[in-house]
């Protein structure tokens, strides 16, 4: 039988809280780590792939370790993204539901300081930030960090340069004694290094499910195009998969722009996020994605992260990563919770070989995605075409006398006759290919 969170030594508003939130049976990493912090008192360093619910392995037991009736900071969460720390900070609230007077506050970049410094004048017992604006509270002396007793560094993996750069600043603000929970999906070099210089030489590491480093839930296959091509098949793709939700990953943020424009264009229901967008652009556009009201999200790595949605049912990888790592995050995306998802990749024929690469090193195994003929394609895009003359709204400046000589030339046509007639003259036009070609047989 699987464990409850009641099994794992947690206060009984937690559980309340967790009970309403439909949460009741916790993953391997939730089981390892949660009695572990509550009972121990080592640093920590947590492996677990994403969407196994890191936050609430490290975020369940600070709220029951926190002491409400001091009104200091004693638990700093650093985060990557500011997408991130709003995802954890609101995990966080709904876990304390039910714990009297605790006050847990986010203080990211990207959005105004000032009201933040006034927020970090109240009592405030944990702190989600992201590090170049704490740094920024710290220099200001917005923020008292001298009886924190809990570091937590969530998804290092993705944070290691920011890392390096402002780690000395902020451990000069807390205690010498505090315990460092470090927390990714990865363990690179870059990491090790890490928990070698800043965590205490009696660390306890806890992985779950590491032996394979891809979610078991998540079928990786990739599709070979070439460039002429490419846009057509992706296209041709998502219809596949129309009323579904997924994120395509490009790797800047001008492939991001240039490709939600296309799918814009072709009314496709998405919208795109990076880095250089407004945090309230990003919000809302975040927010009609998790309430469903736009199905597909174009996104950079770092702008996707904190994007914890359960029914993402696929991934496109529009550009190979670069790092192993990347790729473990952007698949990470789906197949959360339990369920199947699928994770595709679109390479050029000059990188295919580099697939060899990711199963060794991420121990996966991908499966070549059956690509769609040139006729598949063409009616692909001719529905594309019929779909935007749907969705095109009226135009109230075209006249009415000249409204009445267009429908005169029209009258007498049927609706039939009409979708004939426009199918025809849209193949014209593009000179397309109606039928498939017969194979030529050569004599020997």
């Amino acid at each position: 039988m699987s464990k409850q969170f009641s099994t794992l030594g947690l206060s009984a508003p937690i559980l309340k809280a967790l009970g309403e939130l439909n949460i009741v049976e916790p993953t391997e990493i939730q089981q390892k780590t949660i009695p572990l912090l509550l009972s121990e008192n080592h640093d920590v360093v947590g492996l677990a792939k994403t969407g196994t619910g890191k936050t609430a392995a490290f975020g369940l037991p600070l709220l029951q370790l926190i002491d409400t009736e001091s009104p200091v900071v004693q638990a700093v969460i650093l985060v990557p993204t500011r997408e991130l720390g709003h995802q954890i900070f609101r995990n966080l609230e709904d876990f304390s539901k039910y714990i009297p007077n605790i006050s847990i506050a986010a203080t990211c970049g990207g959005i105004p300081i000032k009201p933040q410094i006034e927020r970090l004048t109240l009592p405030t017992h944990i702190i989600v930030a992201t590090p170049g604006r704490l740094i920024d509270l710290i220099q200001r002396k917005a923020v008292d960090l001298k009886q924190t007793q809990f570091l937590v560094l969530d998804e290092a993996d993705e944070m290691v340069s920011i890392l390096k750069e402002s780690l000395d600043e902020i451990l000069a603000e807390v205690p010498k004694k505090h315990r460092t929970l470090l927390f990714s999906a990865t363990l690179p070099g870059t990491i090790k290094q890490l928990v070698q210089n800043y965590l205490n030489k009696n660390v306890v590491q806890v992985s779950a499910n590491m032996e394979t480093v891809g979610n078991q839930g998540i079928d990786h296959e990739y599709i070979v195009v070439d460039p002429i091509e490419k846009l057509d098949i992706l296209m041709h793709f998502l219809n596949s998969k129309d009323g579904e939700r997924g994120i395509i990953f490009c790797k800047t943020k001008a492939a991001v722009n240039k490709l939600a424009k296309n799918l814009a264009i072709n009314r496709f229901s998405s919208g795109a996020i990076h880095g250089s967008l407004t945090q309230g652009i990003r919000d809302r556009i975040m927010e009609q994605f998790r309430e469903g009201h736009i199905n597909i999200l174009v996104a950079t790595d770092l702008a996707a992260r904190g994007i914890d949605v359960k029914e993402i049912s696929y991934v496109v990888n529009y550009h190979l990563p670069d790092a192993y790592e990347t790729y473990v995050h952007r698949s990470g995306r789906t197949a959360r919770a339990g369920a199947k998802g699928l994770s595709l990749t679109v390479l050029q024929e000059e990188e295919v070989a580099e697939i060899a690469d990711f199963e060794r090193e991420l121990g996966l195994k991908f499966t070549k995605f059956q690509k769609p003929s040139a006729l598949s394609i063409e009616e692909n895009n001719t529905l594309l075409w019929a779909k935007q003359i749907f969705k095109t709204k009226p135009n109230h400046d075209i006249s009415t006398d000249l409204k009445t000589k267009v429908k005169t030339v029209f009258h007498h046509l049927t609706k039939d006759e009409l979708i004939e007639k426009l199918l025809a003259n849209y193949v014209l036009q593009n000179k397309i290919e109606v039928t498939e070609k017969p194979v030529k047989k050569f004599k020997k």
